[in-house]
């Protein structure tokens, strides 16, 4: 959408307790689970964060599971 790509919002990053990023407006209350990363900006700045700090799409549970099992 049009309006998704040229607005002129200010964003703040956000993560939940899974350690997964994403987008809110910097003028609305943050949803329930999420918190505020550090990073405020355009969307386009905000996501080209999100693309430079989130390397591994896996959820924490998982990954920790998953080192878990490695271990033994």
């Amino acid at each position: 959408m049009a309006e998704e790509r040229d607005d002129d919002q200010t964003y703040h990053v956000v993560v939940n307790d899974e350690e997964q990023y994403s987008i809110w407006w910097a003028d609305r209350e943050l949803p329930a689970g999420w918190r505020a990363e550090g990073t405020t900006g355009s969307r386009a700045e905000c996501l080209e964060h999100i693309g430079e700090v989130w390397t591994d799409m896996r959820p924490l549970s998982l990954r920790r599971r998953m080192e878990k099992q490695a271990a033994h």
